[in-house]
């Protein structure tokens, strides 16, 4: 099934993301993908698959959530990793073929925290504090059962997170990353921390949400400074893999703290993401305005908007309106690799097809899935 397209085509300006000149405003949303190898090195059909989204006119991918250290970080078997020498090269790979089709690349980097569900590393799981996660694991991603009850974090050992990060963003750098983004989103570990529900702390990281962002905001300058001559971005969110309907309970008061927090702390650029949801669902606020516009008054940073963006009144919408400054796409880029060549040919776009990620999210379903329809 298609849907057609028209012809207002805001989206295919050039724009320049933190020093990046981008051909256009459309970025490939990080997607878990669990393809890499066991030791979470990138594969050859990692490579071919990042490549084509840039061969189809992306100007910014980003990589899937990768984990940045082997002690608590990874969350699923077969995740890529940015933790060893050997996930340099293989990475390398990666971002040459998205450079030679003529697009930029950021890693980002992921630790799971307490919804971790594939950890070869170590047993337990970690979190801000020992709160069970909501639901349960994630089939989809090669887990079942509920989520065990996660081991607070030590002081030492948030040092430990932080350090994890600045050598991995590191690591990026050698492995030919344009930038690198911070994921505290999705409910992941530094969303973990920044929810009220699953950070029950009273030192410094607990309590108010001025306290509950800093270990992202730590993060974020931990990593602008070990690569400065790279692009940091972080990545935000309400909603959670495991929770759809979370928002920040105190609303636009705490997103303007949290905002101006990663600013303060040497972000370049905000990343709003909808997990699974479309974009009007989760930036609405309750004034009328949204999410992402109040981003870019607090910050006067370029605003990464995400849920939806394949559409392309909304994608319109979204520039012309000043929400955002570009998209990023999940499930329209899945199903369109090529998508901003089709918007510029005024071409019609195929639907999302959930039998793509099915029976797993990896990149060799997805494969097989385009090899049935051509068939």
């Amino acid at each position: 099934m298609t849907t057609t397209v028209d012809h207002a085509r805001p989206a295919l300006a050039p724009i320049t993301l933190g020093g990046l000149a981008l051909r256009n405003r459309y970025a490939v949303a990080p997607m878990t993908r669990v393809s890499a190898r066991p030791d979470g090195t990138p594969t050859g059909e990692m490579a071919d698959y990042y490549a084509e989204f840039a061969r189809g006119g992306f100007g910014l991918v980003f990589s899937e959530g990768t984990y940045p250290d082997t002690a608590a970080s990874q969350g699923y078997l077969n995740q890529p990793g940015l933790a060893r020498d050997e996930h340099v090269a293989g990475w390398r790979v990666v971002t040459a073929g998205v450079r030679a089709a003529g697009g930029r690349m950021i890693a980002q980097l992921m630790h799971a925290g307490a919804i971790s569900q594939g950890n070869p590393h170590q047993d337990d799981t970690v979190g801000p504090s020992a709160v069970q996660p909501l639901r349960e694991k994630m089939r989809a991603y090669g887990g079942s059962g509920p989520w065990p009850v996660p081991r607070e974090l030590t002081i030492a050992e948030i040092d430990d997170v932080v350090a994890g990060f600045a050598a991995a963003a590191e690591r990026a750098r050698r492995a030919g990353f344009d930038g690198v983004e911070v994921h505290a989103a999705n409910g992941y570990l530094l969303d973990q921390f920044l929810t009220d529900y699953t950070n029950q702390r009273t030192d410094d990281y607990g309590g108010p949400v001025a306290n509950r962002i800093r270990l992202t905001a730590r993060v974020v300058t931990a990593v602008a400074e070990a690569v400065p001559d790279l692009l940091t971005g972080v990545r935000l969110s309400q909603t959670k893999v495991n929770d759809f309907t979370y928002r920040w309970p105190g609303g636009r008061d705490d997103a303007e703290v949290i905002f101006a927090a990663v600013a303060e702390a040497g972000a370049g650029y905000l990343h709003i993401a909808s997990e699974g949801r479309n974009w009007l669902e989760t930036a609405k606020l309750a004034d009328g305005g949204t999410i992402t516009a109040l981003a870019r008054r607090v910050t006067g940073l370029p605003v990464i908007a995400n849920g939806g963006m394949h559409d392309l009144t909304q994608a319109r919408e979204v520039l012309a309106g000043g929400h955002a400054d570009l998209l990023s796409l999940g499930h329209g880029a899945l199903a369109n690799p090529d998508l901003p060549a089709r918007v510029a040919a005024a071409e019609p776009l195929e639907e999302f097809d959930r039998a793509m990620v099915s029976p797993t999210v990896t990149v060799a379903n997805s494969r097989r899935w385009r090899e049935s329809r051509q068939a």
